[in-house]
């Protein structure tokens, strides 16, 4: 599988608040859709945490949460642990290899599994193996919450996420003041409709929730969807 590299996690943080189609809405959404109260006590494992966005915004609302996040990048781990040292022991970093199976252990009890912008690296046949190996190590209360690029079945469906993955690219640098960044969101060729990358594999959304479904989740839902992202996932 190719690997993402150190300079893959320079890029993205420049680039990542414009190359985000919905970045706040999109988090919102994922947060919205967790199943437990604000004052519960649960378990939150994150499959590929990034910058530590979504890490801070889940320990914030959930003050009864603890998380563990997994990531790949030294960088990215650095700015996650940044990110969420404000909350103690409540957070743990750890690296991992999201391709590799040594990792899944750690979902053992785990109440909340959540993944934002990482399984797409997964081949479809990984994608399901994963599926199944997080249903059988959540918590009889467990969900699993993703959000993800998602593959167009049709020409004219990939075309459309295309062009308003650079609409929202463009008026998203614009919103900030900086529509000289959506030059540096061209230039990294990050729009995945119109610049394949081996190392990136969407799967269409309809066979993620197939497979969600199959892995033994009794309910699977999209909730949101922009310019080829989804969130999505599955409840126990």
């Amino acid at each position: 599988m190719p690997e993402w590299t150190e300079a893959d996690s320079a890029t993205y943080r420049v680039i990542a608040e414009i190359a985000v189609p919905g970045r706040r809405e999109m988090m919102a959404t994922l947060l919205a859709l967790v199943p437990f109260a604000a004052e519960d006590t649960f378990r939150i494992l994150e499959i590929g945490s990034g910058e530590g966005l979504l890490a801070e915004a889940l320990l914030d609302r959930f003050p009864g949460a603890t998380l563990l996040a997994l990531d790949g990048s030294e960088t990215m781990r650095e700015a996650t642990r940044s990110r969420t040292s404000r909350f103690g022991d409540r957070a743990q970093v750890r690296p991992f290899e999201l391709a590799t199976l040594d990792w899944w252990d750690l979902m053992h009890g785990a109440d909340l599994v959540v993944s934002s912008l990482c399984l797409h690296h997964l081949n479809d046949a990984k994608k399901q193996y994963l599926y199944k190996a997080v249903v059988e190590r959540l918590s009889a209360r467990g969900a699993f919450l993703i959000a993800d690029l998602v593959e167009p079945l049709h020409a004219a469906a990939r075309r459309l996420a295309a062009d308003e993955w650079d609409r929202h690219a463009r008026d998203q640098a614009h919103a900030l003041g900086e529509p000289d960044r959506f030059a540096q969101f061209v230039a990294a060729k990050w729009n995945h409709y119109r610049f394949p990358d081996p190392a990136d594999r969407p799967s269409a959304l309809f066979h993620h929730l197939v497979w969600l479904k199959h892995a033994g989740f009794t309910a699977v839902e999209c909730v949101w969807m922009l310019a080829g992202h989804a969130v999505f996932g599955g409840f126990k």
